[in-house]
């Protein structure tokens, strides 16, 4: 039971979503305001990091 209670709390990977094609040239005011919360977002789920350590 101990060994099951500390998988449980042990910090699970942060995975990202990098498959999608970006262009400035085409981005809107809703573009860039969506980058910047997805840019947000990593950082609260990663704790900062800017770049995963292996």
């Amino acid at each position: 039971m101990n060994a099951e209670r500390k998988n449980r709390n042990r910090r699970l990977p942060v995975g990202r979503n990098e498959d999608v094609e970006y262009s400035a040239e085409l981005a809107d005011a809703d573009d860039l305001e969506a980058q910047e919360r997805a840019k947000a977002a990593d950082r609260r789920q990663t704790g900062g990091q800017e770049t995963f350590q292996d």
